[in-house]
């Protein structure tokens, strides 16, 4: 059967602004089409209809001809070579191959998929299952955006220029409505994607290198020490309520998240200098940690011992069953904020802080890499501010610039006690 091809170009009236329309292409190949930009824009009024070019002799005019020529002579070059080693070629391939898609260059659907793949191998060593969910994610997003915005279904990385990002997210922002930090996160592993591209040699720039985001991120939920007393001090009749609660406060008093909580076995339970300690590593990072056992949680331990199962401290859990249930542990103690059991780790923080306890000790017993990461779990409250403040105080009452100053403040009563007798 004889292969039908065909290049057309004409003017896209429907993205004319102030009279000025760019000039687009068509392949058709048995029936397959598939559109592409020539990077020219022109006058409506300048192009030929008929013609497939532009009208006039000016010089303007006659270097987009020259440019539509070239264009035209290149798609037919690449077709006869997809034709000469190909059984069926279709529009878009001639297209992809045109517009630099191949061994050489990468396409931004293929680049997503590779790192996928090498992300795969790494799950269970340094990566958790849901980092691996996130990248899938946002790839599937920005298969989405590109069908939904722009009709491709995959594109080079040679076409993507700095609107592209923006337009994803205003994409994620619009079309789907998804939060601020989500859209955050859908960017980040796009970003990631094209940086890795570029410095593996398969693109010559990095066309998001100036694309900032900012998360903005909600609150993160925590427990002052009155809401982590009432809850520790509600009795419930329901044995798995007042399991969900221990744990919970267990988390709050070692501030271990809830998968290290569930992993951890005796052991991780050592015992130096008269006291026990809890040493192993984080699931999350594999980073070391080490918090001493204070007496609630080694109560805690102790009233369980008959759920241990495999060295397992606390025995088998299930996390989305104990999330729902701690919803009702918290509606219970009459706690209206949003919490989960990471909220614990946001508890520890902060009231260790808040009770004088060094940034740096925090840091490292929650198993944070960099101190910053620490800054944000750590709410500084008021009550801290008004101990810190209230301390600064009194050693500046206690200083001599201090009862100088009072010295000065007596003086002046004085003259002024003089000028009005």
């Amino acid at each position: 059967m004889r292969s039908t091809f065909k290049i057309l170009f004409y003017a896209n009236k429907g993205k004319e602004k102030d009279g000025i329309v760019p000039i687009m292409g068509r392949i058709t190949i048995n029936g397959t089409q598939c559109q592409f930009s020539c990077k020219h824009s022109i006058p409506l009024a300048m192009w030929d209809v008929k013609g497939n070019c532009a009208k006039g002799r000016s010089k303007e005019t006659l270097q987009i001809n020259r440019d539509l020529d070239n264009i035209k002579a290149q798609i037919i070059k690449h077709y006869q070579h997809l034709s000469d080693r190909e059984a069926f070629v279709t529009a878009e391939m001639v297209r992809n191959s045109y517009q630099g898609f191949g061994s050489e260059y990468e396409t931004l659907l293929n680049a997503f998929d590779k790192d996928i793949a090498s992300l795969k191998k790494r799950v269970g060593k340094d990566r958790v299952a849901s980092t691996l969910w996130a990248m899938q994610r946002s790839r599937k997003d920005v298969a989405e955006f590109l069908q939904s915005n722009l009709r491709r279904t995959d594109i080079s990385m040679l076409e993507l220029t700095p609107e592209f990002i923006k337009d994803f997210a205003a994409y994620l922002s619009t079309d789907r409505e998804l939060a601020n930090g989500t859209i955050w996160q859908r960017c980040m592993w796009l970003k990631g994607v094209v940086l890795r591209a570029h410095y593996n040699g398969k693109i010559p720039r990095n066309p998001f290198a100036q694309f900032h985001i900012s998360p903005n991120c909600k609150e993160r939920a925590y427990l002052t020490e009155d809401e982590l007393k009432t809850v520790m001090t509600h009795e419930f009749e329901d044995a798995e309520l007042a399991f969900v609660r221990d744990t919970f406060i267990f988390v709050c008093f070692t501030a271990l998240s809830f998968i290290d909580v569930k992993e951890l076995t005796t052991d991780n339970i050592v015992e130096a200098n008269g006291d026990k300690w809890i040493i192993g590593r984080r699931h999350k990072t594999n980073i070391p940690f080490q918090v001493k056992l204070m007496d609630v949680p080694l109560q805690i331990i102790d009233r369980y011992k008959h759920l241990q199962e495999d060295k397992l401290v606390f025995g088998k859990m299930n996390y989305w069953s104990m999330c729902k249930k701690l919803k009702t542990v918290m509606k219970a103690c009459g706690i209206e904020k949003q919490i989960s059991y990471h909220c614990g780790r946001h508890s520890f923080a902060t009231i260790a802080l808040t009770n004088g306890m060094p940034i740096e000790s925090v840091s490292r017993v929650l198993g944070h890499t960099n101190i910053t990461t620490t800054q944000i779990y750590a709410k500084i409250t008021s009550q801290k501010l008004n101990n810190d403040l209230t301390m600064l105080g009194a050693k500046l009452n206690a200083s001599s610039v201090t009862s100088k100053w009072h010295d000065y403040e007596k003086r002046n009563h004085q003259n002024d006690r003089r000028r009005q007798g």
